[in-house]
C-alpha cells in the first residue's frame, strides 16, 4: 500500500461491517479531518455520510474522565480493585455462573480476546454474550448448520463479479452505502448486470432495483422453498455437485414442496420473474442483513437461502454463493475470537472436549466451562431473576437495544453489582452503573477489526488518550490481574495480544478449522503497526479468498448439509388488540444509539425526530392526520412517533427506526415494544414483527424549541437534537402550563434575561425568544397544534442577531434551505429545489453537477429522484 500524505494516519471506520478504510490527520487541538483510504480494498477511498462526518464526533465535550464509582469520581486503583473484589466475591459465594458479561461488535478483537480469555478461562463462565447476538447469531447458527463451521464462503468482490445480486431484508443503500455504490459502479459498467430487492417496504434500495418484492413480514423461508420447489421442477439441480459434496437435498425438496409461496402475499407474476431470474442467472449473490436475521425463525431462513446455492452449486466461485453482511464494525472480530457464549476462540467449540482442552492447555487454566452460556436475552432474564449478581456491560446500550427494553432497564437498575465501560455517562445504560469505567475512544485506541468478508484491519491512534482512560484491553487485563491470574494477563500491548491469539489459531488450524492466522503470530511491535488489511486465513500455505471452491466443507464428511425447513410465521399473530405488525431498522444517517452520530449536526439534519412510517389506507382508517404524534403500544411497553405517512409500507405494516433513547427522546424508545422471543437454535430476538396497537397521542399542546444550550424538556413527549448553533426539540404536553414564560425560562435555564413574547390565549399559542441584546439566546413556539414553521431555518439562528425570530420564517435576504436531504454536504430540499427550477436540471447527476447533492455517498440519490419527480408534476405542459 502507498502511505498516506505526511499528518495522517491510516485507520479503520468504526461504523459498520464493511469495514472502511480512513485517513485521518489531527489537527493538533483535539479535532480531526477524515477522508477514505484510496488503498484499503474495502471502499477504495468511498465513505457515506456517517464515515464522512468522523471528525465532528470525537472531542472531550460529551466524555466522562474519570471512574466513577456510585456516582462519584474514584482513582484507577480503587475502582479496578473494587470491580475485581466484588466478581471475586459473587463468584466465590455463588459460583462463577452468577457473573456475566455483555459485550461489543464495538470492541477491538485484542479486546474481545481478553474479556473472552478472563469470564471463560478464569472467572469460569459461558456467561459472556455480544450485541452481535442482535444482528447476526443467525447467520452463525446456519454456517454452522449448513457448512459445519461459521464460515463465510464469499468475498465483497463477488458483489461486482455477478450477473445477478438479490438482496434479502437489506436496506444497503443506507446501511451499508459503500457496498452499494460499488455494486450500483459495476451495475453502471455492466448494465446486464440486475439488482433485486426483497424486503416488505419500499427502501431507498429499491431506488434502481430491476424488481422489488414486497413480501410479507416473516415469509422470506416460504419464497426461498418455493425457489428450491422450482429448481427442483425445472431441472436446475447439479446432481453432480450434490452427490459429491453435499447431503439432505430430498428431505429439503420435499419440505420445499410442501410450502406455498402464497404466504409470501407476492402475485404469482412477480414470484414468477425471480425465480426466473435466480434459475437462469448462475452468477448470483444472495445478500441477507437483519431483516432475515433477526427473526424467530431466522436460521431457517438463511438455510432456505443457503440451499437454494448448494443444490445449483452456486457457492465458493466468483461472483455467486450466499452473503451476510455485518451490522458492527467488528462484528466478525467478536465472533473469531469466541466473543459468543457458545462460542470459544478461533472458531473452535465449547461443546468440544478436544477444543475445551487445547484452549484450556494454551491458556493454562482448568477452569473452562464445559457448556455454553447465557445468550444475551436469556443473560438478562438472569439478571432479572436474580440469577447473576454481577454484570459488567462493555460499550453497549442493552438498556434501549434489548428487547422489552423497560423491562431490562428495570433489570440492570435492581441488578446488585453493574459495571460499565465505556466513553459516556450520557447512556441509558450507564446512567445505571455501580462503577463506570473511562474507556479510550474511537481515534485513541490501537487494534484490530474484521470485516464481513474477513479481512482484518487495523484501527489506529491518531488522538492522544486522555491521561484519565485506558483501552479496554488494558482495563479488563488489570481486573485480571487483580483476581490473581496475572501471569495469563501480562500483555504490555495489543500486539502481544494479536501474537498469542494468531499463535493459539494454529492449533484450530491443526484440528482442520478454518480460522487460522498462525502465519502472523510471528509479527513485532513494528510489523503490527505497519500490518496492511488482509483476509484471512493466514498459515502460510497460501491465501484463500473463497471457502469451499473446492467443495470441502467442515462437517466430519466434508459434505455441506441442505437443510430441510418449513415456513414459519412471526411467533405472535396480528390480533384486533394488536392488528398492526411493527418493522424496526436503522436509518442512513444515525448509528445504534447516536451516541457518536448525534454529535454531528449534520447527520442530525436529516431526519431529526423518532417517526413511524403509516400506510395511507391505516392512516385514513386511524383518523390521523398529518404531522400527528402516534402512540405505538403493546404488552410490553409504548412509544410515542411522529406520523409519517407513507406509502412505502404495506398496509398493516409500520416501520419505525431504533435509534432514539431516553437521552434524546425517553417516550420514543422502540425496543421497548419488542417482545423478548428469539429464533431456538441462535438466540437472536425477533425484533421486526412485533404486533402493536396505534392511535393518535392527544396532546393539549405542542412545540418546537431552538437554543445555543443544552436542555432537557419536562413533558410527556420530546425530542432534542444537536444544530450547527446549538440544539433544537420538538415538545408535546398534556398539561398546559400556567404560565409559558415561566416554563420556558426554567427549560432554557434563562432566568433575567430578556425576552419577546407574542401570545395569543384564544388561539391558545404563545412565541417568546430570549435575547442577549440582539443576539438570540433561544426561542420556544408553542400552539395546540403541530406547529408549521421554517425548522430548518430557526435552528441556525441561535447565537446570531435574530431579534426578528418570533416569526418563525425566513427573511426575504436569507432563504430557506429546507430540511436537510445530503448530509454529506448539508444540502436542504428547498436548495435541490430552486437548482432543479432555475437551471432545469433534468437528472440526478445534473443536481449532483449543480449542488454536489448526491455525488459522495449517493445514499440520498433516491431522495433527488423524488424531488425531480415533484417538480415535474408541478411544471406546465409546454
Amino acid at each position: 500500500m502507498l502511505p498516506p500524505e505526511a499528518g495522517e494516519v491510516r485507520s479503520t471506520c468504526p461504523y459498520c461491517g464493511v469495514g472502511c478504510g480512513v485517513l485521518l490527520n489531527p489537527d493538533g487541538h483535539g479535532g480531526l479531518s477524515v477522508r477514505g483510504d484510496p488503498e484499503h480494498p474495502n471502499n477504495r477511498g468511498r465513505l457515506c455520510s456517517k464515515g464522512a462526518a468522523l471528525g465532528e464526533t470525537v472531542g472531550l465535550a460529551e466524555r466522562q474522565l474519570f471512574p466513577q464509582i456510585d456516582g462519584k469520581d474514584a482513582d484507577w486503583d480503587a475502582a479496578l480493585d473494587f470491580v475485581a473484589r466484588r466478581f471475586m466475591d459473587v463468584r466465590a459465594e455463588h459460583g462463577p455462573d452468577a457473573t456475566a458479561f455483555y459485550v461489543s461488535g464495538q470492541l477491538l478483537t485484542e479486546d474481545y480476546y481478553v474479556a473472552n480469555k478472563l469470564m471463560k478461562g478464569f472467572i469460569g463462565s459461558a456467561n459472556i454474550d455480544t450485541n452481535s447476538r442482535l444482528c447476526m447469531a443467525s447467520t452463525v447458527a446456519y454456517h454452522k448448520r449448513a457448512f459445519g463451521t461459521d464460515t463465510v464462503p464469499g468475498v465483497y468482490d463477488d458483489l461486482e463479479e455477478a450477473d445477478l445480486v438479490v438482496l434479502v431484508g437489506s436496506n444497503l443503500a443506507w446501511c451499508h452505502p459503500v457496498l452499494y455504490q460499488r455494486i450500483a459502479a459495476a451495475r453502471q459498467a455492466r448494465p446486464h448486470m440486475k439488482l433485486v430487492v426483497i424486503d416488505p417496504r419500499r427502501t431507498a434500495t429499491c431506488d434502481d432495483a430491476d424488481l422489488h418484492l414486497p413480501l410479507a413480514i416473516g415469509s422470506d423461508v416460504a419464497l426461498f422453498n418455493g425457489l428450491l420447489a422450482e429448481i427442483g421442477r425445472r431441472g436446475a439441480v447439479d446432481h453432480t455437485y450434490v452427490h459429491a459434496h453435499t447431503r439432505g437435498l430430498d428431505e429439503a425438496l420435499a419440505a420445499a414442496k410442501a410450502d406455498s409461496p402464497a404466504a409470501t402475499g407476492l402475485s404469482g407474476e412477480d414470484l414468477a420473474a425471480f425465480y426466473d431470474l435466480w434459475i437462469g442467472t448462475e452468477k448470483t449473490v444472495t445478500v441477507f442483513s437483519q431483516g432475515v436475521n433477526q427473526s424467530s425463525s431466522g436460521t431457517d431462513k438463511v438455510n432456505a437461502i443457503i440451499n437454494c446455492h448448494l443444490a445449483t452449486g452456486r457457492i465458493g466461485r466468483p461472483g455467486m454463493g450466499p452473503f451476510s453482511v455485518t451490522g458492527q464494525p467488528n462484528a466478525m472480530g467478536g465472533r473469531e475470537v469466541g466473543g459468543l457464549a457458545n462460542t470459544l476462540a478461533c472458531h473452535m467449540e465449547l461443546s468440544d472436549s478436544r477444543h475445551r482442552q487445547a484452549v484450556g492447555d494454551f491458556w493454562g487454566t482448568r477452569s473452562l466451562p464445559t457448556q455454553g452460556g447465557l445468550k444475551a436475552v436469556d443473560m438478562f432474564d438472569a439478571v432479572a431473576d436474580g440469577r447473576i449478581k454481577a454484570l459488567w456491560i462493555v460499550h453497549s446500550n442493552p438498556a434501549v437495544t434489548m428487547p422489552d427494553a423497560d423491562r431490562i432497564r428495570r433489570a440492570i437498575a435492581d441488578c446488585p453489582f453493574v459495571v460499565v465501560s465505556d466513553i459516556t455517562l450520557r447512556t441509558d445504560t450507564a446512567r445505571l452503573a455501580d462503577v463506570f469505567l473511562p474507556a479510550a475512544a474511537w481515534g485513541e485506541k490501537s487494534g484490530t477489526v474484521t470485516n464481513s468478508d474477513r479481512t482484518i484491519s487495523r484501527q489506529r491512534a491518531a488522538l492522544p488518550m486522555p491521561v484519565s482512560t485506558r483501552p479496554d484491553w488494558h482495563i479488563m487485563a488489570e481486573v485480571g490481574r487483580r483476581m490473581g491470574w496475572a501471569d495469563a494477563f501480562a500483555w504490555n500491548g495489543p500486539d502481544e495480544i494479536f501474537g498469542e491469539y494468531a499463535r493459539l489459531s494454529a492449533i484450530a488450524g491443526r484440528m482442520a478449522l478454518d480460522f487460522d492466522i498462525s502465519a502472523m503470530a510471528d509479527m513485532d511491535a513494528f510489523a503490527y503497526d505497519r500490518m496492511a488489511p488482509t483476509r484471512w486465513p493466514q498459515n502460510g500455505s497460501g491465501a484463500i479468498d473463497r471457502f469451499f471452491a473446492d467443495g470441502q466443507f467442515f462437517h466430519a464428511d466434508k459434505r455441506a448439509r441442505i437443510v430441510a425447513v418449513r415456513h414459519r410465521p412471526p411467533a405472535i399473530a396480528e390480533s384486533s388488540d394488536r392488528p398492526f405488525r411493527l418493522n424496526t431498522g436503522r436509518l442512513r444517517d444515525q448509528w445504534h444509539t447516536m451516541t457518536r452520530t448525534a454529535l454531528s449536526p449534520r447527520l442530525s439534519a436529516h431526519l431529526p425526530e423518532p417517526f413511524v412510517d403509516v400506510h395511507r389506507e391505516d392512516v385514513a382508517r386511524l383518523g390521523l392526520k398529518p404531522a400527528d404524534l402516534v402512540r405505538l403500544s403493546n404488552d410490553c411497553g409504548s412509544a410515542i412517533l411522529r406520523l409519517r405517512q407513507n406509502d412505502e409500507v404495506r398496509p398493516g405494516t409500520l416501520f419505525a427506526p431504533m435509534h432514539w433513547t431516553g437521552e434524546n427522546a425517553p417516550a420514543s424508545r422502540i425496543d421497548a415494544l419488542v417482545p423478548s422471543i428469539t429464533d431456538p437454535l441462535s438466540g437472536q430476538p425477533e425484533t421486526k414483527a412485533a404486533t402493536v396497537r396505534a392511535e393518535r397521542f392527544d396532546a393539549r399542546w405542542h412545540g418546537f424549541a431552538i437554543a445555543q444550550e443544552r436542555f432537557t424538556p419536562d413533558c410527556e413527549y420530546w425530542a432534542r437534537a444537536r444544530t450547527g448553533a446549538g440544539y433544537r426539540a420538538e415538545l408535546a404536553g398534556v398539561e398546559t402550563p400556567e404560565k409559558w414564560e415561566d416554563w420556558a425560562r426554567s427549560l432554557f435555564k434563562l432566568p433575567g434575561a430578556d425576552a419577546q413574547i407574542m401570545q395569543d390565549a384564544a388561539r391558545g399559542s404563545c412565541r417568546i425568544a430570549f435575547l442577549d441584546g440582539e443576539i438570540l439566546l433561544a426561542a420556544l413556539y408553542v400552539a395546540r397544534k403541530p406547529i408549521a414553521l421554517m425548522r430548518d431555518f430557526l435552528v441556525g439562528l441561535p447565537g446570531s442577531e435574530a431579534n426578528w425570530a418570533l416569526a418563525g420564517q425566513a427573511r426575504g435576504d436569507v432563504p430557506d434551505p429546507g430540511p436537510v436531504v445530503c448530509a454529506c454536504f448539508s444540502i436542504g430540499r428547498n436548495t435541490i429545489a430552486r437548482a432543479v427550477e432555475a437551471e432545469k436540471l433534468k437528472s440526478v447527476e445534473a443536481i449532483g453537477a449543480a449542488t454536489s447533492a448526491g455525488t459522495n455517498c449517493g445514499s440520498c440519490k433516491a431522495e433527488l429522484r423524488q424531488i425531480l419527480a415533484k417538480i415535474a408534476l408541478t411544471e406546465p405542459a409546454e
